[in-house]
């Protein structure tokens, strides 16, 4: 399927599997791309020499364009933009609007560059910027989000923008492809369709969790890391929305300083990234440092299976997915899909 997107980065179809911390790591990227998708790596829990290596990894086992995940405003953006530039990925992908003269330098080298972006302020903003691209997620998507679902935030960006559009959230199959296309949008991206699969490295305990859940399973909290997340409701969460702020806080002291070792920041790099998200944020120092919590609890339920122990990020899509297909079967089914909808579309006129 030929949209502006798949001609912008060289995939065969308008679908992306997004940059998710500590799960779209080498394998699941390789077998995106592999698939005739869009994978993105995602770097923020990476050290920069891990991140070099995972890219060499996703290269060695695919010759299809793939794109990394940076966290903008992180101290090391300007390291890790060198190294994707000396590796030569195809796309850098943005949780967070990139500086203009990050996107310049990008740019300069050749790479595709498509920040996500939540509001249609957003979208002009980048646009204005030079970038070439933009992933809009609406509030039905995993992980931090806002309250505008898809199907209102889509038409205003897509209005206000000229250039291409991805839709995020609330996306997993060729209908919601075609209902995205229709809005106006060059494709769709999915984290948690691409989380459940058998590429995916997540463990099956959490897998199982996620497979279990409905819709009403799927919630949105502050008490995380201050800032509205969608994930999985647990024990854990409730128990964090009930707990005290001072022992909050102390286990997020301590989760952060583990993670600082495990991501190669020093301490005055996490300083500079508090700083920097407290002023994007406009937040409280007690919200910052919950912030520096959510990476090891995304790490206990996504690497180590401890579903008990951490969180489950998660699109509403979750209540609705009950397989794991391969990403070769899962695209191959969408698209398959996709032309089935539009056939049926056309017949009925």
């Amino acid at each position: 399927m030929d949209t502006a997107f798949t001609r912008l980065v060289g995939v065969r179809h308008p679908v992306v599997q997004t940059g998710m911390g500590w799960v779209a790591g080498p394998r699941l990227v390789s077998a995106t791309a592999n698939a005739g998708a869009l994978g993105i790596l995602a770097s923020a829990t990476m050290t920069p020499d891990r991140l070099r290596e995972a890219i060499r990894e996703v290269a060695a086992r695919t010759d299809a364009p793939f794109g990394v995940n940076l966290r903008a405003d992180a101290a090391d953006a300007g390291d890790r933009v060198r190294i994707m530039i000396e590796e030569g990925v195809r796309v850098a992908s943005f949780a967070l609007a990139p500086s203009p003269g990050l996107i310049t330098r990008l740019k300069e080298a050749g790479i595709v560059v498509v920040p996500s972006v939540g509001a249609r302020r957003h979208a002009e903003k980048v646009a204005g910027w030079g970038a070439d691209a933009v992933i809009v997620q609406g509030g039905e998507g995993g992980g931090h989000t806002g309250e505008v679902a898809t199907t209102v935030l889509l038409p205003q960006v897509v209005d206000a923008v000229d250039i291409p559009v991805v839709a995020a959230g609330g996306f997993f199959d060729g209908r919601g492809l075609v209902a995205a296309l229709a809005y106006g949008a060059a494709g769709v991206a999915m984290g948690t369709r691409f989380l459940l699969t058998s590429d995916s490295t997540v463990p099956d305990a959490a897998k199982a969790r996620y497979l279990a859940a409905t819709v009403k399973d799927v919630t949105v909290t502050r008490a995380v890391d201050g800032l509205p997340h969608r994930m999985l409701r647990s024990d854990l969460v409730t128990a964090l929305e009930d707990s005290g702020r001072a022992r909050a806080l102390w286990h997020a002291l301590r989760r952060a300083a583990r993670f600082r070792e495990l991501s190669g920041l020093s301490r005055r790099q996490l300083v500079h990234d508090g700083l920097a998200l407290r002023h994007g944020k406009d937040l409280s120092w007690s919200q910052v440092l919950l912030a520096a919590n959510t990476p090891m609890l995304l790490k206990s339920a996504m690497v180590d299976g401890r579903t008990d122990l951490g969180v489950m990020a998660a699109g509403q899509v979750a209540g609705v997915i009950d397989d794991l297909p391969s990403c070769a079967e899962l695209v191959e089914r969408i698209m398959k899909e996709a032309e089935e909808v539009l056939q049926d579309l056309t017949a009925s006129r």
